[in-house]
């Protein structure tokens, strides 16, 4: 496993240096956040920033994941929309066009994945309409990510369409490929009641390409600190283990930028000692 860090949480940090900060703490990979100032797909000097960040990663010997989860790229007046399930075609379409300048970017950058999920459904539309327009939406960009060989991860999340495993599961009955499989947020798993988390793990063994960790307790989707919630954490080692998880694992504490470099050391720290004493 690659101990890792998400980018959104060192928001008030410049790209550069949050990476640097990574890399100096000891983790071996960077989930990367695309957004205003970071490999933002819709700035002119785009290609500049893929070469500098290409030499950086080489540098930092960081593999990275691409995140499309910023909060007000796309609408700077409602957050994470459009998505896969708005309700207009020039919604939709605006959501798959950023997704593929992601595969894009991993495709540039040698990602491991691409990290993307559902989005909330605003409106009324029976369950089976919205899976199918998710579906659509999402074989649109499996369909690209494949001729690009690269790997798309889906992030089940509380409050979406896709909450839970099972809902995964039952949008496998609509779209698939090789290349589609998970971001597995630890945490969510814990808010939903997925549980005991190892076991919960264990069907998806092959399709799990990224995993996001933070701490969390059942019922509340709040991303909290090691040891802040209720997640029993030798289970999801143990779990992780037993699925011979070899990617990165990524800490996602997007609220707490304002103390970045500590919670980067004292998160190190935690999953270090996790990963020794396997």
């Amino acid at each position: 496993m690659k101990p890792g860090f998400n980018t959104n949480g060192l928001a008030f940090h410049r790209w550069d240096d949050a990476l640097r900060l990574i890399a100096e703490t000891g983790y071996t990979s960077a989930a990367i956040t695309v957004d205003h100032y970071t490999l933002n797909p819709f700035a002119p000097e785009l290609s500049r920033q893929i070469a500098a960040m290409q030499q950086l990663l080489q540098e930092c010997q960081l593999s990275t994941v691409i995140e499309t989860g910023a909060r007000f790229l796309l609408d700077p007046r409602v957050k994470h929309e459009p998505t896969l399930v708005s309700p207009s075609p020039e919604e939709r379409d605006r959501r798959i066009d950023f997704l593929k300048r992601c595969v894009d970017l991993a495709a540039a950058l040698q990602s491991d994945a691409v990290s993307f999920w559902a989005g909330q459904l605003k409106a009324d539309l029976p369950r089976v309409e919205a899976l199918n327009r998710l579906a659509a939406g999402c074989q649109e960009v499996i369909d690209y990510a494949a001729d690009k060989e690269v790997r798309l991860a889906f992030e089940p999340e509380p409050g979406m369409l896709i909450e839970t495993l099972a809902d995964f599961e039952e949008l496998l009955t609509l779209v698939d490929h090789p290349c589609f499989g998970l971001t597995v947020d630890i945490g969510h798993l814990q808010c939903m009641g997925e549980l005991p988390i190892s076991e919960y793990l264990k069907p998806w063994r092959e399709r799990i390409f990224n995993i996001h960790i933070e701490d969390m307790r059942q019922g509340v989707h709040d991303h909290l600190r090691f040891g802040e919630g209720e997640i029993d954490f030798e289970d999801v080692f143990a779990g992780l283990r037993q699925i011979d998880y070899q990617g990165g694992l990524h800490v996602e504490l997007s609220r707490h930028s304002h103390m970045a470099p500590d919670v980067l050391r004292e998160s190190f720290a935690f999953l270090q000692q996790h990963l020794q004493t396997g």
